[in-house]
Order: structure tokens, then C-alpha cells, then sequence
């Protein structure tokens, strides 16, 4: 007895001498972190401060702010981002709808489709559109060899509505996953009980499985939103002339014109809308009780 209680004060202490304290497994991911990202952005918000002149002043924003260029990039990226989650939200809602509780032979397989196309390449899905209703595609070369016509009448592709299309096409998949997933926890036992009351499908959708579906539709709208703000290769492949977007902007006074700082600066004030969305999505989230 007197051995027992002698020694176990002694492997208490051994135990707790041993124990890591947890914030110490947190030092790799963020060393990682501020390495990778951190660092980076440092030298975009450093560099943006920093004009051709040599100091530090806040005159590259200025010059950028006061561009007609910025100030119609930023329009233009804001309304294709837009557009594009409005139509993603109503083609993805109306997809999984469809896929979810409407039977058809490959439902399935289509379902597994959508996990796949979501590792698709975004300058794919616009390569694809190009080789159908592109200028030398194969909507317009069918047109021309029947009409006799010198070039097709689809020349959508190369205009803001082309690169619209081309982002819905993407980055519907991206609303339809979570959709999916929602509604397959959706009792369909409230469905049958709707049905045999009377109720019409439209009454359905909107009184049963649309609640269900808001969370879900909310995480899908905000990651596309982010994700449209963003994009560059899409408005690079299709080619669409005068669609300038901030990214493209960012990609046009680096690459193009050597202005460095303008380019940090265009570049910072796109994480910033980004980073402010993201704040926006968890607020909302919360309060629908994604």
C-alpha cells in the first residue's frame, strides 16, 4: 500500500513533464502558412506603397483610383461576377433539382459526373465553348457550309455574354455539390405526406425543399461570387475584347505596361473585396444556420 501511494505522485508528474502543450503543434502550419501566403501579400501591400519615384505614399492608389481603367474593370468584374453567381444559383438549384428527386436512367452517373467536373481546368470548359460557337467553330462552320454564308452568325463568345456563359458553365457545378448533398438529407417522407395532401410540385419545392436548401445555396452563391471575382483564365481564353477585369487588369499593368506598384495595387484591392465577401458569406451563414 504504501508503495503504491508513494509512487504515483511520481507518474503524475512524469506525465505532465512529457505533455506538449497544444499551441505548440500549432507552429508548423502557421510557420507554413506566413511562409506561403503571409510573406507574399506583405510584399504585394509593401510594393503598392511603394512608388516609381522611390518612398513610401499612398500616390499609387491614388493614380490608380482616379483611372477610368480601374474604375470600368472593377464595374466589369463586379457585374460578371454577378450574373454569374445569379445564373449559377437558378441553373444549379434547377440541375440537382433534377437529379435529386426526379428518376431517370444514369442519375447516378451524373451525379458522380459532377465530382469529376469539378477538377476540371477552367481554361477547358472555355476551350470546349470555343470549338463549338468559337469564329471558326463547329456551330458556324455547319452554317456557312449550308448557307454558303462568309462567317456563322454565333459571335457571342468574344463579348461579355461569352465570357457570362463560359463562367456559368464552370462554375455551376460548384452550387449544384452542396445542393446535392443537402438534398439527400431531405426526408422524402415530408414529400410523400405534401403529395398526398394535394400539394402541387411548384408548392413543394418552394414551402418543403427550398428551406431545406438555403444553407446550402448560400455556401454554393458565396464560393462562386469569390471564385468569379477572381477569375482569370476564362476572360483570357475566350478573347473577349474589351472585357477587362480586375485580375486581367492586375495581369495587363505587370506584364504589359512594367507598372509594378498600380499592379500590387489592383491586386490588394481584389483580396480586399475578396477577404470583405468571405466576411460577409460567414455573417449570413449564421444566421440561415449554415
Amino acid at each position: 500500500m504504501a508503495s503504491t501511494t508513494l509512487t504515483a505522485p511520481v507518474e503524475t508528474t512524469a506525465k505532465t513533464r512529457t505533455k506538449t502543450p497544444s499551441w505548440v503543434w500549432s507552429l508548423p502550419p502557421v510557420a507554413a502558412l506566413a511562409v506561403v501566403f503571409l510573406y507574399p501579400l506583405y510584399l504585394v501591400v509593401e510594393q503598392s506603397l511603394r512608388p516609381d519615384t522611390g518612398g513610401t505614399s499612398l500616390q499609387p492608389y491614388a493614380d490608380v483610383f482616379a483611372s477610368s481603367a480601374f474604375r470600368e474593370a472593377l464595374g466589369t468584374t463586379v457585374w460578371l461576377a454577378v450574373g454569374s453567381t445569379a445564373g449559377c444559383l437558378v441553373l444549379g438549384f434547377v440541375l440537382a433539382l433534377v437529379i435529386a428527386f426526379v428518376p431517370f436512367p444514369g442519375g447516378k452517373a451524373v451525379a458522380k459526373f459532377i465530382d469529376v467536373f469539378l477538377s476540371f481546368p477552367s481554361f477547358l470548359i472555355t476551350l470546349a465553348l470555343l470549338f463549338v460557337y468559337g469564329q471558326v467553330g463547329m456551330a458556324n462552320g455547319l452554317w456557312t457550309d449550308v448557307t454558303g454564308a462568309a462567317s456563322g452568325p454565333f459571335q457571342f463568345l468574344a463579348t461579355p455574354w461569352g465570357v457570362l456563359l463560359a463562367e456559368i458553365t464552370y462554375f455551376t457545378p460548384f452550387v449544384m455539390r452542396p445542393l446535392l448533398a443537402a438534398f439527400s438529407q431531405v426526408d422524402t417522407a415530408q414529400l410523400e405526406v405534401a403529395s398526398s395532401l394535394g400539394a402541387r410540385p411548384a408548392r413543394i419545392v418552394r414551402q418543403v425543399i427550398l428551406p431545406e436548401a438555403l444553407p446550402a445555396l448560400a455556401a454554393g452563391g458565396s464560393l462562386v461570387l469569390v471564385m468569379c471575382l477572381n477569375e482569370f483564365g476564362i476572360v483570357l481564353f475566350t478573347g473577349a475584347k474589351g472585357v477587362t477585369t480586375l485580375p486581367m487588369l492586375v495581369y495587363g499593368k505587370a506584364i504589359l505596361e512594367s507598372d509594378y506598384p498600380g499592379a500590387c495595387v489592383v491586386a490588394v484591392v481584389n483580396v480586399a473585396i475578396s477577404v470583405g465577401l468571405y466576411g460577409l458569406y460567414r455573417v449570413v451563414s449564421r444566421r440561415v444556420g449554415a
